[in-house]
């Protein structure tokens, strides 16, 4: 996100990217031991009460991936923000999915960049394996609640997709869109681009797109 976030400021937007519980801690576990919906939504909160604490009225909220469902929960919570929306986000939670194969394969990539390697590997991704059904089943459920109350949803949106995107269904952000009146949102679908559409080749083309939604909305 920060290639984003940069490309906002340098626009005179004062951007928050906080991280989630669990996240970028060096150790992929934590993802599971320390995070849960429930305490991704409070963080979610806890940035937007920290904008506003300092001073800051006209909000908008974006969510890359995971990111995304809690956006949109937030645009659901939180009418006073002016808008946002999603970046390769399953919010309508069908289809097909490689979340869990990419997260154990990111695992061991970030266990190799530490020389953990051997039993030492395969005791960890065990444990990982044992322990992600549990988290993802609780996301879907997040998800789905999130998906049922679209309707809470007053402010425009903005929907971000690639149409090779191997981490969650290409489909999933024509989806997001069919759920919205057709002149609540501003959809883009980049052709030949990934799942992390903020540093892909698509990357410029959603600056772009990001930086002329935010112009109707602020």
């Amino acid at each position: 996100m920060r290639i984003l976030a940069r490309r906002l400021q340098g626009e005179n937007y004062t951007v928050l990217a906080p991280i989630f519980t669990g996240h970028a801690t060096g150790d992929p576990a934590d993802v599971l031991r320390l995070g849960s919906p429930k305490q991704w939504w409070q963080d979610t909160e806890d940035a937007i009460a920290l904008l506003k604490q300092r001073g800051y009225e006209r909000i908008a909220i974006f969510g890359l991936s995971l990111g995304g469902l809690f956006a949109t929960r937030a645009l659901q919570e939180h009418p006073e923000l002016l808008g946002g929306g999603t970046i390769a986000s399953p919010v309508i939670y069908r289809g097909q999915t490689n979340v869990p194969a990419a997260f154990i394969e990111m695992a061991r990539a970030s266990y190799r960049e530490q020389n953990i390697t051997g039993d030492d590997q395969e005791q960890r991704v065990a444990w990982l394996k044992d322990h992600l059904n549990a988290q993802l089943m609780a996301i879907q459920a997040f998800a789905d609640t999130t998906a049922t109350h679209l309707d809470r949803v007053k402010q425009p949106v903005f929907i971000a997709q690639g149409d090779a995107d191997h981490m969650i269904d290409p489909r999933s952000g024509k989806w997001l869109a069919e759920a919205y009146p057709a002149d609540q949102i501003d959809f883009h679908e980049y052709a030949g681009a990934g799942h992390v559409l903020t540093v892909n080749t698509a990357h410029r083309a959603l600056e772009t797109d990001i930086l002329a939604y935010l112009q109707t909305i602020f």
